[in-house]
């Protein structure tokens, strides 16, 4: 597979080269020449394929010939030591994305990042030196994933004052090949600061420079793979029991529900394509479902649910796209007003093709809030802020008419005990999983810097 610049088709490089150097030396995001097919016997199968299977599946033609089968396989066996349950709530499927260790989607992908970093790099001297700007989960992900990994040392920048105080401690709580850096400004700005660093001639030649951002390719392939296992499980009509992080207090059945068969709850008959509702912020997660659409997974169409941060949505609606400063929401993880993936959107989509398979929502702080208390009170299931979002997006189409017929599944992100603050006066404390406990025992250890590029340059070479 060869991948190529966002802004220039000429830049062509292998999976090796696109994922250890972030960005493509003219400022665009690398993007696959095509997306593959699944062969027809694994797409046939979804619903029932093993998690770990259906990852193989899917990143092996990203990688092929650059990473070989074998050495995948026991990648995806190491970074996939959990799974997305698809869980039935009320009348709609649930994809819980909050299982792995730091209790957010980000893990599927930093993860798998992390270890194929370190195959790519095998037999290296260099140190690889990764920036990632984060809203929130990203941060702590690729802390987690990149942690003692040998060879590699990670920065992350995060909006000061703007993330939950057990975000900062899975961001900067750990320490040894993991620094923090608190950015007096936005999201938008330590992203800005990460990319003008990753452009920066004269950094790149006294250090070996990458990102983990989802505008690293090989970050966002591997988050197709658990559209594909849920988009299978909903065609089939299948749901999975509640994992141990599920957030359910209630464990009544779903209205949908009717029995259960070999660890797997048969639901209704489905064979059409599900509708996915993905809570959107820097768009890179919805760009992975993109992809998985595209390689033949079940998926109808999907539903980009935003915050107030509502470009894309509006792109929607008129064709015009106008970045914008991001504003401050209770699900800041989507605090993005620039995202940086819609330019991977627009490489691979026109605006007619985009509306043909994605309807835009934008969600506000108060009606996220509603939402967190409504469900809990009829479903007994806690919602994030971010999730809570992509639920009332639905809610809102339904009322506009304007969902399809077939089953509609909603993207949970995070875990809602990451959102204390919000959730518990609205729902009552959520149960909390072993791996949040042990991170809010943490310390923070960061440095505050202006959101200045000369800033991040001048501690970077500090610290080189």
């Amino acid at each position: 597979m060869h991948y190529y610049s966002t802004r220039n088709k000429n830049d062509i490089v292998n999976f090796a080269a696109a994922a250890l150097t972030g960005l493509a030396p003219d400022g665009g995001l690398f993007v696959p020449e095509n997306i593959p097919l699944y062969p027809a016997g694994v797409k046939s199968s979804l619903g029932s394929m093993n998690f770990n299977d259906i990852a193989f599946e899917t990143i092996k033609p990203y990688v092929q010939g650059e990473i070989p089968d074998g050495s995948l396989s026991d990648i995806v066996e190491s970074a996939f030591t959990f799974t997305a349950p698809l869980i039935a709530v009320k009348d709609r499927y649930i994809c819980e994305l909050f299982h792995g260790p730091t209790a957010a989607f980000k893990d599927f992908g930093a993860r798998f990042m992390a270890r194929a970093f370190s195959y790519l790099r095998r037999g290296e001297d260099r140190p690889l030196r990764i920036l990632v700007a984060t809203s929130g989960d990203t941060g702590g992900a690729v802390a987690d994933g990149f942690f003692e990994v040998e060879g590699i040392f990670v920065t992350v920048l995060y909006p000061k004052g703007r993330v939950t105080p057990l975000q900062e401690r899975q961001i900067a709580g750990l320490g040894k090949n993991i620094s923090a850096l608190a950015v007096e400004g936005s999201f938008d700005d330590c992203q800005r600061l990460v990319k003008a660093a990753l452009a920066d001639e004269g950094l790149k030649k006294r250090m070996s420079l990458s990102s983990a951002n989802s505008i690293n390719i090989s970050r966002l392939i591997p988050q197709a793979v658990y559209y594909s296992a849920a988009a299978g499980r909903a065609f089939a009509g299948i749901t999975d029991p509640d994992g141990e992080a599920t957030p359910r207090t209630s464990l009544a059945a779903s209205p949908f529900e009717f029995a259960k068969t070999e660890g797997l709850r048969q639901t209704r008959k489905s064979r059409l394509p599900v509708t996915l509702c993905v809570p959107s912020g820097n768009f890179g997660n919805l760009t992975a479902g993109l992809y998985a659409m595209r390689m033949g997974a079940p998926v109808s169409r999907f539903i980009a649910a935003t915050n107030i941060n509502k470009t894309v949505p509006d792109y929607l609606d008129s064709g015009e796209y106008l970045a914008r400063n991001s504003q401050a929401t209770i699900s800041n993880a989507m605090d993005v007003g620039a995202p940086s993936n819609f330019e991977r959107m627009s490489a691979h989509f026109s605006w007619d093709s985009m509306r043909n398979i994605i309807s835009g929502v934008s969600v506000s702080d108060d009606e996220t809030r509603e939402t967190i208390k409504r469900i809990h009170e009829q479903a007994g299931y806690f919602l994030d802020p971010h999730s809570a979002v992509g639920w009332k997006g639905v809610d809102k189409l339904i009322d506009a008419g304007k969902i399809q017929e077939g089953a509609v599944g909603i993207l949970c992100t995070a875990h809602p005990a990451k959102f204390s603050e919000t959730v518990e006066p609205l729902a009552g404390p959520a149960p909390v999983p072993d791996t949040l406990l042990r991170a809010m025992e943490r310390n923070v250890n960061s440095k505050t810097i202006p959101a200045e590029v000369s800033a991040l340059t001048e501690y970077l070479n500090e610290i080189n």
